[in-house]
């Protein structure tokens, strides 16, 4: 709270106490809760241990260079007990120590485990031979370290060229004009030139200064499958149906598609909810013993909802989840709404 105050955030400790209370009413975990409840319930409960190490007998963790404190422990406990456990990383390509990920847990995996066997793989089928020097030479100034000799059959291609810029704007600048001169220079067409980058947000930069040149340029990669609206809108009806508690799936579905229920009618349910103590699914389901200030029509509407969400609930026992997903989409008129787009 003291380093929250000299911050000048003295709310974070309420702000965090209120995240922790609305996650638990939504009957939902983030990365960190997965992670924390996890280790609490292997701790507290060795008969759950017991169960859980019996049933992986067999452990294989693949990055185990990018794991943190948390997983470490939850991966020495379930091994614990047969000590089959096989990890694959490079402790050369830790890269996540800002995030919690800590580079010991590879360093010192022999002297946790019994007779280990170490396998190294250090051929490089990717690289060029420059490529694969200039990357050990960095390697070699790290003060701890796994022993290996990372080597490659291929040729040995051009040598590596170094630019140190100032800024994201230099950096883009000097890309840009790379690029211009080496068309101008050897009449090259633009899809001669490729510009890899490690994050999605370094695209800004080099998108403005290609502009400026009056480069035309094309970002691959883009949205992956599941961030894409119609996937979370699917995804959100099967969430609500596995867990009506979900507060941010029924907020997604309850008037998509349009159903006639508008968003004064969505807050007064929130702040219903929130009042009582109550999951908004379930002040839906009492709608008729609670004075929300909803007319008739839009309580049948919210009935009608329930209903819909209900005889999912019921085929849900039986189908499996491909046959439970294709029925969802057709019957509450996704598949309907997504035609109306008309694009590919």
């Amino acid at each position: 709270m003291e380093a929250d105050a000299m911050a000048r955030r003295p709310k974070m400790g309420e702000i965090y106490a209120e995240y922790v209370d609305r996650c638990f009413k939504a009957g939902a975990m983030d990365f960190d809760d997965l992670l924390l409840r996890t280790n609490e319930l292997l701790t507290r409960f060795p008969a759950v241990l017991a169960q859980y190490q019996n049933k992986f007998r067999y452990i294989l963790v693949d990055e185990y260079q990018d794991t943190n404190h948390s997983q470490y422990l939850i991966v020495r406990a379930l091994a614990d007990r047969f000590q089959n456990i096989c990890v694959v990383g490079d402790d050369a390509q830790s890269i996540y120590a800002f995030r919690g990920a800590n580079i010991n847990n590879i360093l010192n995996f022999q002297k946790d485990y019994d007779d280990v066997k170490m396998y190294r793989l250090e051929q490089n089928y990717r690289s060029t031979k420059n490529i694969v020097g200039a990357a050990n030479s960095v390697i070699e100034h790290n003060k701890t370290k796994l022993d290996k000799v990372v080597w490659t059959a291929n040729d040995e291609g051009e040598k590596v060229k170094v630019h140190r810029a100032l800024t994201d704007g230099d950096e883009g600048r000097y890309v840009a004009s790379a690029i211009w001169e080496e068309k101008m220079n050897h009449q090259l067409p633009n899809s001669d030139f490729a510009i890899l980058y490690r994050t999605n947000s370094q695209s800004r930069a080099m998108e403005d200064a290609l502009r400026k040149r009056d480069i035309p340029y094309r970002i691959y990669g883009g949205t992956s499958f599941y961030q894409r609206k119609e996937i979370k809108d699917v995804i959100a009806y099967l969430r609500l149906i596995l867990n009506s508690a979900d507060e941010e799936a029924l907020k997604r579905v309850i008037n998509y598609p349009a159903r006639g229920i508008g968003q004064t009618t969505i807050d007064r349910l929130v702040v219903a909810a929130n009042a009582t103590g109550k999951t908004i699914f379930g002040l839906l389901k009492d709608i008729d013993t609670i004075d929300l200030n909803i007319n008739g029509g839009t309580k049948n509407k919210l009935r009608d909802f329930v209903s819909l969400i209900e005889s999912y609930q019921v085929m849900n026992q039986t189908a499996n989840a491909f046959d439970l997903a294709e029925y969802v989409t057709k019957t509450s008129g996704l598949i309907r709404e997504f035609n109306k787009d008309g694009t590919p």
